[in-house]
């Protein structure tokens, strides 16, 4: 399988795991949207040497990964390339910030080490808590939600439209990179003569299947609105929508207002 062949089944993965019959995705998607831009502002709103503040955050992430029976194994794979690049950004720190703030067993450790691990924290926490979001709810609920929050409607259709075109794109890639290779046996890669053809029949090919699919979509009732199951909409999913809301909000602000790690560990 090459990676393209990887890439689109990545993404048939994360609509299948976004379609399972599991409480986190049966949450409503608003609220889901709500606490996740909660918690990543919570996050990044923690001082950079505030380190045992910050780990109390990894407690969200740990229950929603083992509620919503997400395999964090598979989560690091899909973001392979994203997390080394979040984890780069402080890589500077120790080099600008020489000053000791903290000894541990004899060794002095500066406040641009410190401030290196929590900015990578930060980073991961908010990456991985959006891959959650993501994982547990589909592209249309997705949508669904940003029209709960009055985003324009062509916005979101045109978001929705992108996610989808992006399998139709993918496959005519693949399809012309197989005749490709069945046409040229032996050769790695494809001649930098024959991209500018292959790209112009990609673009045309991509055009007309797409526009096959905007006709299909047309013919059955397409109107601009993607459909969402409306089970979130009555009174028991609101409720289960703002009861979400609220523990998760009392959580963020109790770890946020105060350092309840540094409090346990005094009492023990």
């Amino acid at each position: 399988m090459n990676n393209i062949e990887k890439s689109i089944t990545g993404v048939y993965r994360l609509d299948e795991i976004a379609q399972r019959d599991i409480w986190i995705n049966k949450l409503s998607p608003l609220a889901k949207l709500i606490t996740t831009v909660a918690y990543i502002a919570t996050v990044v709103s923690f001082n950079k040497y505030d380190f045992t503040g910050l780990l109390g955050m990894i407690i969200y992430l740990i229950v929603l990964f083992v509620l919503g029976d997400i395999s964090f194994k598979e989560s690091l794979v899909r973001l392979r390339i994203v997390l080394p690049i979040v984890c780069i950004v402080g890589i500077i720190n120790p080099f600008m910030d020489r000053g000791v703030i903290l000894t541990i067993g004899g060794i002095g450790i500066s406040g641009g080490v410190i401030s290196m691990i929590t900015l990578m924290m930060k980073g991961v926490f908010s990456v991985l808590s959006s891959y959650i979001f993501i994982a547990s709810t589909s592209i249309e609920k997705i949508g669904h939600a940003f029209r709960q929050l009055h985003i324009p409607k062509v916005i979101v259709t045109m978001i929705l439209l992108i996610y989808r075109y992006i399998i139709v794109f993918m496959k005519e890639v693949l399809k012309i990179s197989q005749a490709y290779s069945l046409r040229a046996p032996g050769q790695k890669g494809i001649n930098i003569k024959s991209w500018g053809p292959l790209v112009g029949q990609l673009i045309l090919r991509s055009y007309d299947r797409a526009d096959m699919v905007y006709s299909s979509m047309c013919l059955r009732g397409f109107n601009g609105e993607f459909p969402v199951s409306d089970e979130n909409c009555g009174v028991k999913g609101v409720l289960k929508g703002i009861l979400f809301v609220l523990i998760v909000g009392v959580y963020l602000y109790v770890f946020r207002k105060y350092p309840v790690f540094e409090i346990v560990g005094g009492m023990m």
